[in-house]
């Protein structure tokens, strides 16, 4: 697979997840939900300030550092798809790290940039956020929340047994967490890459044969 095609590849996820991202933002108040497919499927609106699964560390400095690591994340990771062009690596790995890469760059996006250019959004409101408001946005620069709607309950209102350890009688819900399509991506990439490894690393790259120039040590 060549650069130009994983670059559209790489541009054709950021653009989808930016588009459902700016779409939600601007027409959703933070917890508004709509079915999708039945009562299972649902976008709801929710805004991650942190790590995933909605965890936080550290305050504002915090949320600074977590968006500093996936700025050196990404750029590493920029260098590294680069290299396994070069190489020619299976088609198939590429691919799924592309998927990982366009993830990490579209949550990214929201992080640097979302809290300069939107409104506030405000919960349980008929309020919607606007772009590029005029008095300016709802946090300085990698401050920004991520954006993240869909929502699959499969499960829900059920709960654990009563012997089961830790958590019986407990309330359950599968699938509880909302995530985005930045997300999807990068889960889809590495589940792709764990299933299919056996695929992907039975053979050397090309350029890693042995010649008789560069005997096999």
């Amino acid at each position: 697979m060549n650069g130009k095609k994983v670059i559209a590849l790489i541009l054709l996820i950021l653009f989808i997840d930016q588009a459902i991202k700016f779409y939600i933002k601007l027409n959703f108040f933070i917890g508004e939900e709509h079915s999708m497919i039945g009562a299972w499927a649902r976008l709801h609106f929710v805004e991650n300030e942190g790590m995933a699964w909605g965890l936080k560390f550290g305050g504002g400095f915090g949320k600074i550092i977590l968006t500093l690591f996936r700025l050196v994340a990404v750029i590493w990771g920029s260098f590294l798809i680069k290299g396994f062009i070069e190489k020619k690596y299976h088609n198939g790995f590429i691919v799924c790290a592309a998927l990982i890469y366009a993830g990490a760059v579209g949550n990214l996006i929201d992080s640097m940039f979302y809290g300069m250019i939107f409104e506030q959004s405000v919960p349980y409101t008929t309020q919607v956020a606007q772009l590029f408001p005029k008095y300016g946005g709802y946090a300085p620069f990698l401050h920004g929340k991520v954006v993240d709607m869909f929502y699959f309950p499969i499960v829900r209102d059920a709960h654990f047994p009563t012997w089961f350890p830790i958590w019986g009688g407990e309330e359950f819900e599968f699938f509880r967490p909302v995530f985005n399509f930045a997300d999807m991506a990068i889960s889809t990439g590495v589940i792709t890459l764990f299933v299919f490894q056996g695929k992907f690393f039975g053979k050397m790259p090309e350029d890693s044969t042995p010649t008789a120039e560069t005997p096999a040590e």
